[in-house]
């Protein structure tokens, strides 16, 4: 059974969100917030595995108690869900470490199986918000050292960006699991990052995906 905290500042909105993820099976909600401050408290005490974050919120804004939430319990996922998708909402949400962005507009479907693919280590990003991305790093990355990643460390990277486990990667390049990990920890060493998610959009941003 896969733990939620709703996190939303909108009381019809939280209930809806809350209903839906209610009826999915394998997941149970186990508290509610109304804060950013409230979701920081409510994680500690409930100690659920994914937090839906919207991003604006009263006394703490999303970003930052998913930064905080994160650094008290990093096993944790944060999957942001919100109807903001500005670049500097995007980058404040990936760099707090959140595992995921989606956007409240999305189908149902892909609300509940972004909250099974954060659990399960992968990085979710609505469509839109790779392809601004993308569009961020059209603009910006001709003045930045691109770092050497190898051809597998890019073939590794490119499948985590379209949601691959580890063992799944594995399967795909015909390798072993402990070498697709020291791939990725090759890539995040080379890219200045420390998780899967931030390693993906930073690559998005540098052209090298």
């Amino acid at each position: 059974m896969i733990r939620v905290l709703v996190a939303d500042d909108h009381p019809i909105v939280r209930g809806g969100i809350v209903g839906l993820l209610d009826l999915a099976d394998g997941i149970e909600v186990v508290a509610e917030a109304a804060t950013g401050a409230q979701a920081l408290e409510r994680t500690l005490a409930t100690e659920p595995d994914v937090v839906m974050m919207d991003l604006r919120m009263p006394e703490l804004d999303g970003a930052s108690a998913t930064a905080r939430i994160l650094a008290e319990r990093p096993q944790t996922r944060v999957l942001v869900l919100t109807t903001y998708e500005s670049d500097d909402d995007i980058l404040s949400a990936i760099e707090a470490g959140a595992s995921g962005y989606l956007l409240k507009a999305a189908p149902a479907e892909e609300i509940v199986a972004g909250v099974r693919a954060v659990v399960d280590g992968k990085t979710v990003l609505a469509p839109s918000i790779a392809a601004t991305l993308v569009q961020r790093m059209r603009g910006g990355a001709d003045d930045r050292q691109l770092p050497a990643l190898s051809p597998r460390e890019l073939d590794v990277l490119r499948l985590v960006a379209k949601g691959h486990s580890n063992p799944q990667i594995a399967r795909e390049l015909f390798i072993g699991e402990a070498t697709v990990k020291t791939h990725l920890l090759h890539a995040f060493d080379k890219l200045g990052v420390s998780d899967r998610t931030r390693a993906v959009t930073l690559a998005l941003e540098l052209g090298l995906l």
